[in-house]
């Protein structure tokens, strides 16, 4: 407990890589949690130990997979029913994956416990310079209350410049349907 400013946690972890199940790296991070402001995104520090797999290979085939379709890609329930994934699929999924975990950080509090449960629908956005821009709309599973959130969130991304969360908000329960 730090007096009037909040709760920090010191957490040691071990994480594994998405893509290479057998390939770890340990982890050090300090979260802070502001008292008051739910406003205010958690305070995070971290630090790495060791290195996780390059992805630059398969994110320029999917960069360039992408870029050469004729149509803007769309697709729905991302898994499907059955928790599978289609292949092609996959890297929506991881990007999906990793923009909601900056939406996840930025919209926790010490009583939550998100996790991505399904990319209900996406849709690539046109654009004219060399990003990928996709318009998701995800559910979080808060697994403190068993809540399913339908969130949106725009995507800009591209193999050199990372992921870009430009836009996202939390929508009302019928909009997942």
């Amino acid at each position: 407990d730090i007096d009037d400013v909040g709760h920090k946690y010191y957490l040691e972890l071990e994480l594994e890589d998405v893509l290479d199940k057998d390939s770890t790296v340990n982890c050090t991070a300090e979260v802070l949690y502001h008292l008051g402001n739910k406003n205010i995104a958690p305070d995070v520090q971290f630090t790495l130990e060791g290195e996780l797999k390059n992805t630059d290979e398969a994110d320029n085939i999917f960069y360039n997979r992408v870029k050469s379709l004729e149509k803007e890609l769309v697709a729905e329930n991302i898994p499907d029913s059955h928790g599978n994934v289609p292949p092609e699929m996959e890297p929506i999924h991881l990007l999906a994956w990793v923009a909601s975990g900056y939406v996840i950080w930025q919209n926790s509090t010490e009583n939550t416990k998100f996790q991505l449960a399904q990319i209900k629908h996406v849709k690539q956005v046109k654009r004219t310079d060399e990003y990928l821009e996709f318009d998701y709309m995800i559910l979080l599973h808060d697994m403190v209350s068993q809540e399913i959130i339908p969130w949106q969130m725009t995507v800009l991304w591209h193999p050199q410049h990372g992921v870009q969360v430009t836009q996202d908000s939390r929508q009302p329960k019928h909009a997942s349907g």
